[in-house]
């Protein structure tokens, strides 16, 4: 079964690195893992990477900065093709940021089925954009 691992942001990395870990024993489940570049900088997540043993993403999408229409329609497109050539039996989003409803969008269109990890922190605060 082969997974598209969907991370964009700093959290997300947190997130992931053990659902990737926990699928090392078992073969079966193929994870290809994408990066939308939301987070952008090697500052900002090439440390993450390192310090939690998360391998190279296997896609860079690079979609960089913008606004939040910008930046979710930029994923959209990318991450679009990124599915239509891989074929993933499941795409797995985690948290919620705009690489997480980017990508979400894109599988429910495509009628790929989608597994959430997490559905964000409740502050409850409306001027915390992601």
């Amino acid at each position: 079964m082969k997974i598209a691992c969907v991370v964009g942001a700093r959290p997300n990395f947190m997130k992931i690195a053990p659902i990737l870990e926990a699928m090392k024993p078992y073969p079966k489940l193929q994870p290809l893992l994408v990066h939308t570049g939301q987070h952008y900088d090697y500052e900002m997540s090439g440390v993450f990477f390192e310090d939690l043993n998360i391998p190279e993403p296997d896609i860079h999408l690079g979609v960089g900065s913008g606004s939040h229409a910008v930046q979710t329609a930029r994923i959209m497109i990318e991450f679009e093709k990124v599915v239509l050539e891989h074929k993933p039996d499941l795409v797995l989003v985690v948290g919620d940021v705009n690489s997480t409803l980017a990508c979400a969008l894109v599988a429910a269109k495509l009628h790929i089925p989608i597994a959430h990890v997490e559905a964000g922190i409740r502050s409850f605060n409306k001027s915390m954009p992601e």
